[in-house]
């Protein structure tokens, strides 16, 4: 079984034909995120190599229809989880998201690799991705563990990876997610294999949604986002229905629209850089309090084993005088 939680049966294709599921691929540069996204699509549409810099430079969406008649959307996103990202491109590209993700987003796939440690920048991610959007926010995320064909050629399962790899902050995202996680191996040339990876998958997409009452997430950005687009949207349409109006005049007025939806733009996305900000500062203080902590424990420790080790050197000094008075003693004793 490549998942953590079971799923019966029932699962598999509960969703209608006509229904669509918008998912999000997160995670760091280099852990597979594009070709996840190839693999879910069933065909190459994100440019993905292997690579220490990022290949997706910004959020693109890519949509395919299922055998079934499903329509997935996919949006692969920059490496919002690398060390080296500011706050300025984070921000932008979460807005670029959630605008992509007009209608909200039915699962947040977190992408780690087998091949790579998680570290201490990915949990840090992924505390201010819940600082960003609420705790909530666990409650539509499966992990994708990519590099499949590597266990697969050590004979091995995730189950043994984890029991043998996982360290604490992982196992503490695997918890919230209810253990949703899915093996991947986007090199398989078996399409059979493939097909169950995404079917597992979008189980495991539909169990998030009716966990969740049917509605896909959605926050204050998406409501706002949704009301400015609804908003440019139909001021434009009346514009197109204007009279008496120049085609110049009639441009000039969608360039207003535009701008005005534009400037909304902007500030939503300074809104999110700041919350960004403030995240990333908090966490930086917990760290570097935990840090700080650690720090003190061990050097309570080396000073606690000091003076052990101390007190071990004085006792055996005091058993070796006192051995060498028992020892002149018994001398003294032979002479008499």
């Amino acid at each position: 079984m490549m998942g953590g939680s079971s799923i019966d049966d029932e699962w598999e294709f509960t969703s209608s034909s006509n229904e669509v599921r918008t998912v999000v691929l997160v995670g760091r540069t280099g852990n597979g995120k594009s070709a996840t996204g190839n693999s879910i699509l069933g065909k190459k549409v994100f440019k993905s190599r292997a690579s220490s810099s990022a290949v997706t430079t910004s959020c693109e969406l890519k949509t395919t229809e299922l055998n079934d008649g499903q329509i997935v959307n996919v949006i692969d996103t920059p490496g919002l989880f690398d060390f080296s990202a500011e706050s300025e491109f984070v921000g932008k590209e979460i807005v670029r998201c959630i605008d992509l993700a007009k209608d909200g987003i039915h699962a947040v796939l977190v992408v780690f690799s087998v091949r790579t440690r998680f570290t201490k920048e990915e949990e840090t991610a992924l505390r201010s991705l819940q600082t960003l959007f609420g705790s909530k926010i666990v409650d539509y995320m499966i992990v994708v563990f990519t590099g499949g064909d590597e266990l697969e050629e050590n004979d091995e399962t995730l189950e043994n990876y984890l029991g043998r790899e996982c360290p604490e902050p992982l196992k503490e995202i695997l918890f919230l997610c209810e253990n949703r996680y899915v093996l991947f191996d986007n090199k398989t040339k078996d399409e059979r294999k493939r097909f169950g990876q995404v079917q597992q998958l979008l189980s495991f997409v539909n169990m998030v949604l009716l966990q969740n009452g049917g509605r896909p997430y959605t926050d204050e950005l998406f409501t706002e986002l949704q009301k400015g687009a609804l908003k440019l949207h139909n001021q434009q349409r009346e514009v197109d229905s204007l009279k008496g109006y120049s085609k110049g005049e009639i441009l000039d007025f969608k360039k207003q629209m535009q701008q005005t939806y534009d400037d909304q733009l902007k500030r939503i996305t300074e809104m999110v850089e700041s919350k960004l900000r403030e995240a990333t500062s908090r966490l930086e203080q917990q760290l570097a309090e935990e840090q700080a902590a650690r720090l003190k424990a061990e050097e309570n420790a080396l000073l606690a084993q000091m003076r052990s080790d101390d007190e071990i050197r004085k006792l055996r000094e005091h058993l070796e005088k006192a051995q060498e008075e028992a020892r002149k003693l018994e001398r003294r004793c032979a002479i008499l």
